[in-house]
């Protein structure tokens, strides 16, 4: 324990104290060997430190370098330093709430989210899980606590170590790949019963709690759905989801993969978000009024959403391939167009009762870091109402039938966030400034790269 703890301690002090001692006696009653430490990077990868049980002491957390937060989804850094050069250490302190077992480990294992915190005290602005509790406390000081729900998109697929060759669909128990599109379809989920037997198993012991499971649009591409809850958790609950799919289908001999469009003509995986906003005085929804009427709360948020969500796609489309998800006719939006229970919309609006009344963003691909997701999309919503900002009518008809709203390239993306002051106001510019950069980075080593289409049509053609 640091020198003087005592004498420092104060309310927060024994809070966390008393958690590290709660940590230390699950440990021991489930007896742990080997801790894993966890902390989501920009692209929500977990990274971290395995620590032997008796090394591990949650009352003096352990140490990451800063830089880890700055890295591109391929390992790489951005020209200009956004850390500091020294590339000095970060603190690592536990979160009670995430401490679960890692139930596909032989030997008995724990893992838990780490927030980030500098030497100081502060927290760490470059760290996804600070960034949405930034957001969440703008809520906080009016009073409010927002609710969302996510639906995420996957797709089980063979295993091919080459990344040259083209993805393809697993083989069922039936050892046939599915015929055709199977939406919906009961007999086309138990093809791969042995997956989804163990996933629920493991979720089940993580205390991930899933909702709903159907079989989407695409070969052998599922959606699970999560209970709707507070926005912190449920950002856990997907990041460590993520972790736990990917491993039983590896174990099963297949992939189960988050990009937004794995596969040429099929359709996209999304990350559907489900938010209202909750009065924390009445424990009412402030989307609607006594009478049932939807509110102007409700209204000023769908109206943020419009302003805003352009200059924050970079945060649910972060990368190349999520924008070939975004286009017309593929079941995904492309404006921001919203309507009552109308799918072809960027913003829809389910039915429910007046309790539930709720915007479903449907721009965000499942490729997202779930963090920073929900806070930009809360941060959006946000600013509508704090702004008051109408929204346009509803939508009746298809909105594929109307124009684009939306940047069409990742580079565009990073642009039009760059330029939004109200956005870099509520993140920190910062972390933009950095967010932006890792995108750019990414974006090169992209451009970088000679597609087998150019090879094929332009190497004797032109």
């Amino acid at each position: 324990m640091p020198a003087g703890w005592e004498a420092r301690a104060n309310t927060a002090d024994r809070g966390f104290m008393d958690s590290a001692l709660i940590i230390n006696q699950w440990l021991d009653e489930h007896h742990i060997t080997e801790v894993e430490c966890l902390i989501p990077d920009m692209t929500g990868l977990a990274r971290g430190k395995i620590v032997p049980r008796h090394k591990y002491d949650p009352a003096v957390g352990l140490r990451l370098p800063e830089a880890v937060l700055s890295m591109t989804v391929t390992g790489d850094y951005p020209d200009r330093d956004f850390t500091s050069v020294a590339d000095p250490d970060m603190k690592l302190l536990p979160d009670l709430s995430t401490l679960r077992p890692v139930p596909w480990n032989k030997e008995p294992t724990a893992q838990i989210i780490h927030d980030c915190y500098s030497f100081a005290g502060d927290a760490v602005d470059l760290a996804p899980r600070n960034v949405l509790k930034r957001i969440l406390k703008l809520y906080e000081d009016q009073g409010w606590k927002p609710v969302i729900a996510p639906e995420m998109e996957f797709y089980l697929v063979e295993i091919q170590p080459d990344e040259d060759l083209p993805l393809r669909p697993p083989v069922g128990r039936t050892r046939r790949t599915e015929a055709g599109m199977q939406s919906f379809s009961i007999d086309a989920v138990n093809e791969y019963d042995d997956i989804f037997d163990v996933m629920y198993d493991w979720c089940e012991a993580q205390g991930l709690a899933l909702d709903t499971l159907i079989h989407e649009m695409g070969t052998a591409q599922m959606e699970i759905n999560l209970d709707h809850g507070d926005p912190l958790q449920l950002a856990d609950q997907v990041f460590l989801f993520k972790r736990t799919v990917r491993e039983v289908a590896i174990r099963n001999n297949m992939y189960a993969t988050f990009m937004a469009k794995p596969m040429q003509g099929q359709p996209g995986s999304a990350m559907h978000m489900h938010q209202s906003v909750v009065d924390i005085a009445s424990g009412g929804n402030i989307f609607s009024l006594d009478d049932g009427q939807p509110s102007e709360a409700f209204l000023h948020f769908i109206g943020g959403l419009q302003r805003y969500l352009p200059a924050a796609m970079p945060f649910f489309a972060p990368y190349v391939n999520s924008y070939r998800r975004l286009s017309r006719y593929t079941s995904a939006p492309i404006n921001l167009s919203w309507g009552y229970d109308n799918r072809t919309c960027g913003l829809r609006v389910p039915h429910s009762d007046p309790e539930a009344r709720r915007v479903e963003n449907r721009l965000a691909g499942v490729d997202v870091n779930p963090y920073l997701a929900m806070a930009a999309s809360l941060a959006c919503g946000y600013l509508g109402m704090r702004d008051r900002i109408d929204p346009s009518e509803p939508l009746s008809g298809s909105a594929y039938e109307q124009p684009h709203q939306l940047p069409r390239h990742l580079d565009d993306a990073i642009d039009m966030l760059l330029r939004c002051r109200p956005l870099s106001e509520l993140f920190g510019e910062h972390f933009i400034e950095t967010y932006a950069a890792i995108k750019e980075a990414e974006y090169r080593e992209y451009f970088d790269v000679i597609s087998p289409w150019e090879r094929r049509f332009l190497l004797l053609h032109v």
